[in-house]
């Protein structure tokens, strides 16, 4: 089973102030993301730039539009994620418990969310 740990984006994350590489933060992340390798779970895991660097593409009447960011609603956005395979939905939420506060103990807050992967076993036909 795969699930992604999905960082909400806050308007620190938005403005694009990145921790120091030897910020208490970066080092925590570090090892709680060297600790999901050593475990065999780790599939990847990344920051996302601030969405000003970013786009979307609208689809509404077979048409496309493309939109510029930066986006408004910052609750809405991501900051980075974490891809996990584990072997039951018990064991990502023990490794979601153990995830460092996202922007740091003192930090502007944070929230992260679990999402399953849907599989291609999730779409084969029964017969």
């Amino acid at each position: 089973m795969r699930f992604m740990i999905i960082v909400r984006a806050t308007a620190q994350s938005e403005a694009g102030v990145l921790p120091k590489p030897d910020d208490e933060l970066m080092v925590e992340m570090g090892a709680f993301h060297e600790e999901l390798a050593k475990a065999g779970v780790l599939l990847d895991a990344a920051g996302l730039r601030p969405s000003r660097d970013g786009w979307r593409i609208r689809y509404q009447d077979n048409k496309r539009q493309v939109v510029d960011g930066p986006f408004a609603e910052t609750k809405e956005l991501i900051a980075g994620y974490t891809l996990i395979q584990v072997r039951s939905r018990e064991e990502a939420m023990e490794w979601a418990r153990r995830f460092p506060a996202p922007f740091g103990k003192q930090g502007s807050g944070g929230e992260i969310e679990l999402r399953q992967l849907y599989e291609v076993e999730d779409f084969e036909v029964s017969a």
